[in-house]
């Protein structure tokens, strides 16, 4: 298995550390195919590891720049706390003997040894180094050690090594760690087999007359983004859409619609079996009072349209759903982002909302981007974050599969 068109690695969030280790060429090689596969990269490199292969290789590989240092990074104040929630996967390669006892130690002297005491994710270590240290029983031990700790390891196998010697030490072919970094997040991604998930996507349009109506911008991307990762993860998907920009997401049932009035109903009949409920739709929260008929003329006067509101499909849901069932929202601001979305997560009963401002840099309606921040009743206050639409459906899945679980 190779990474090249790996649908398990796009869109994931993977941290490179890599250390001070003849093996290092494997590493550039590693990165390359990693993002070539969609993975956003992020390289961390010791102060030895530098002094073999410049940190100006591993940017141009990755895209991304190079961190290295604890403080005065320009990833920010608190790189090895930032780098630690942001990844879904550490792998350490080449991992050499000193990086692992430091691990199994719980030392944290520099910014990668840190950045991995600090991480929540699953860590991979693909170790590379003499064979007499391999042997060494102090080696054994801490890989024994880091193994009951969850950590996983790919080891390499017997060949030759850089000190001329023959023998097990060498670190892993970059194959053989591309295939345990998919199998590592393919795990991680799963948990929705056999779940049934019902997502609403673009935008509603209410009608003035049979011609004209009144609408939004929504281009209907990240609810297509979000359907295509809730597919990806085993998940049997309802794909409840309003009128997009973009096309279909691939093996889901498609419901269309056009009015608010139409995805109540549409959500209404498909909630009672689903597990999962996503509102990524920009439904309208009014329409005309009435529908003309016929084309209104052109006066040259003024003309005054009444509206009313539109019925709220998430306080509906709120009065149907079983506590097993998890709900997410999406709310757009433009202020106060986040005090106002979490006021309609407690008002609407949410698990999940998801706050976004339209109106952000490089971010707004039509946009591969988004500035956006995933809450929760108990999440502290935070600002929002750009990503690509994709990196957040598969951000906001990996919470809704953590929910789930919690709730067997």
């Amino acid at each position: 298995m190779t990474a090249e068109g790996s649908s398990v690695l796009r869109a994931r969030r993977v941290v490179v550390g890599v250390t001070g280790s003849v093996a290092i060429y494997k590493a550039c090689e590693l990165v390359g195919r990693m993002r070539k596969a969609g993975a956003e990269v992020q390289v961390v490199m010791t102060a030895s590891a530098a002094k073999l292969v410049g940190p100006d290789l591993f940017r141009s590989l990755s895209g991304r720049e190079v961190a290295a240092e604890m403080f005065g990074s320009r990833l920010g104040g608190h790189p090895h706390v930032d780098l630690a929630r942001w990844a879904d996967l550490v792998v350490v390669a080449p991992a050499t003997a000193n990086l692992l006892g430091k691990m199994a130690a719980g030392v944290a002297d520099d910014l990668l040894s840190t950045l991995v005491l600090a991480a929540r994710c699953p860590v991979l270590l693909a170790p590379a180094m003499n064979i007499a240290m391999w042997e060494n029983p102090v080696v054994q031990r801490n890989l024994e050690k880091l193994r009951g700790l969850g950590r996983r390891v790919v080891e390499g196998e017997s060949g030759w090594l850089a000190c001329g010697e023959e023998g097990k030490g060498r670190m892993a072919e970059v194959d053989a760690i591309v295939e345990a970094v998919e199998a590592v997040l393919a795990e991680r991604a799963g948990g929705l087999a056999g779940r049934r998930v019902l997502i609403t996507a673009g935008r509603t349009e209410e009608a003035i007359d049979e011609v004209r109506y009144v609408s939004n911008r929504s281009s209907g991307k990240t609810g297509a983004a979000l359907a295509a990762e809730a597919r990806r993860r085993g998940a049997e998907v309802t794909y409840v859409s309003g009128p997009t920009s973009v096309p279909d997401p691939e093996d889901v049932k498609v419901v269309r619609v056009r009015s608010a009035a139409e995805m109540k109903e549409a959500v209404l009949g498909a909630f009672a079996e689903a597990d999962v409920l996503v509102m990524a739709a920009a439904v309208a929260d009014y329409r005309p009072a009435e529908v003309r008929r016929g084309k209104t003329k052109k006066t040259g006067e003024a003309m005054d349209l009444a509206l009313v509101p539109t019925e709220d499909i998430l306080l509906l849901v709120k009065e149907r759903r079983r506590p097993e069932q998890v709900v997410v929202g999406f709310a757009l601001e433009t202020e106060n982002e986040v005090a106002r979305a979490r006021a309609k997560l407690a008002e609407k009963g949410l698990d999940l909302i998801v706050v976004n401002n339209p109106v952000a840099a490089d971010a707004g309606f039509g946009q591969d981007r988004v500035a956006a921040a995933i809450l929760d009743s108990g999440a502290s206050a935070q600002g929002l974050s750009t990503m690509t639409k994709q990196d957040l459906a598969a951000r906001l899945f990996d919470r809704v599969v953590e929910r789930l679980g919690e709730r067997g």
